[in-house]
């Protein structure tokens, strides 16, 4: 198994990190988090010579979702979103509206629904689906040995917003400690915004996780 990370791309309103990711040998690629910009991403995609064998969201917030639908149709790679969250996915237009002021265009449709444990690969590359509910409830991290893809769910210093529509704060609290910090502390976090950390730094020095951290 291995996993090359393409490029890291910040797109869309609200900054989000899109990452395309997969095996270079075989040319075969992923994309986490198409948040906008799909037609600078699909020409980076191009350019690189490689096929996409699935396109990835970790939640359904408009700013992780953008760019899925046009990128859906240029490449013909199925779209991935977690159940739980087709009612954020419905919220998409109206939530644009309320948080951006404008009119977006309508959801992507939804292809695969991914579940705890199940893993999406392209070439040898496996992500394994890790359900990570709490910012929102069909909230997903990706996993892949050393790797993990953790969307809004934790970041460097941070972790994801419990107050939109179906958020839970201790929930959350719960799947960083029980399930992502188990990973080990090694393990590379690529969050849904801002730079990329350790299992080990948000242990040890996210002030909102606290003594949980230690204790994992």
């Amino acid at each position: 198994m291995s996993l090359t990370i393409f490029e890291r791309r910040v797109v869309g309103p609200l900054d989000c990190n899109c990452y395309v990711v997969g095996d270079e040998i075989a040319s075969r690629a992923i994309v986490i988090d198409p948040g906008g910009d799909a037609a600078e991403l699909a020409e980076s995609i191009q350019a690189r010579g490689l096929e996409v064998d699935a396109i990835v969201a970790t939640h359904a917030h408009f700013d992780h979702i953008l760019g899925a639908e046009a990128l859906r149709r240029r490449t013909g790679a199925p779209f991935y979103l977690h159940g739980d969250d087709r009612p954020l996915l419905d919220w998409m237009q109206e939530s644009g509206r309320l948080f951006l002021g404008v009119d977006l265009p309508p959801p992507p449709a939804v292809d695969c629904l991914p579940a705890e444990g199940d893993v999406i690969s392209a070439g040898s590359c496996d992500l394994q689906v890790i359900h990570t509910p709490g910012h929102s409830p069909g909230s997903i991290s990706l996993w892949s040995g050393e790797t993990l893809f953790a969307g809004d769910t934790l970041f460097s210093g941070s972790i994801g917003r419990s107050d939109l529509p179906g958020g839970d704060s201790e929930t959350l609290l719960e799947v960083i400690v029980n399930k992502l910090f188990r990973l080990g502390g090694g393990v590379r976090v690529f969050p849904g915004h801002g730079p990329e950390t350790t299992i080990e730094r948000e242990k040890t020095f996210n002030p909102f996780v606290g003594n949980r951290g230690a204790n994992s």
